[in-house]
């Protein structure tokens, strides 16, 4: 199903598969196979083609045909998870509208990337359970469970876990882009 998305996103915007390899600084032939469903990129390659097609990552995983009101079952949530398993994150919302919403799931002692990363978005995150430090612009702050923080995701950010358990949040992105 992403694949076709992207094969899709990718001839509507008349690009070869080379085109977009490129643009995504990524092979010809890493396009080819996750076109065909052979292999899944990891989330920093999704992002970069995502990037290029010029769509939020997890329309790469959209359903194009919702109704109204769209109902999203826990067990039929899209899953993305970040290349060596320390983040995963599940669309909570149908993925059409104006904004999307995630749950996360951070490993203990993990970062959900190395370096800040910046979408034209605006972000809301709120802990579920355990802990967060939220990095933005390089500054640091430490969230509990109940906290929220809210910026603008233009700005250089990540999340840590310091700590020895799993934390949990959600994450509110308007519009799209993450």
């Amino acid at each position: 199903m992403m694949g076709e998305r992207i094969r899709a996103l990718r001839t509507a915007r008349a690009m070869t598969a080379t085109d977009l390899a490129k643009a995504a600084s990524v092979t010809p032939g890493l396009i080819s196979q996750v076109e065909r469903g052979i292999t899944d990129p990891s989330l920093e390659t999704l992002r970069r083609i995502a990037r290029v097609l010029d769509t939020p990552v997890f329309n790469l995983f959209q359903d194009t045909d919702l109704e109204r009101v769209a109902v999203v079952r826990r067990d039929r949530r899209t899953a993305l998870r970040s290349p060596h398993g320390e983040i995963t994150y599940q669309r909570v919302s149908a993925g059409a509208g104006k904004i999307e919403v995630l749950e996360g799931l951070l490993d203990a002692g993990t970062v959900s990337s190395e370096t800040g990363w910046s979408h034209p978005s605006d972000e809301c995150v709120l802990v579920l359970a355990g802990q967060l430090v939220l990095e933005v612009d390089g500054e640091r702050y430490d969230l509990d469970r109940g906290d929220s923080a809210s910026f603008d995701s233009l700005l250089p950010h990540r999340y840590l876990n310091e700590t020895d358990e799993p934390t949990r949040f959600l994450l509110s992105v308007a519009p799209p882009g993450y």
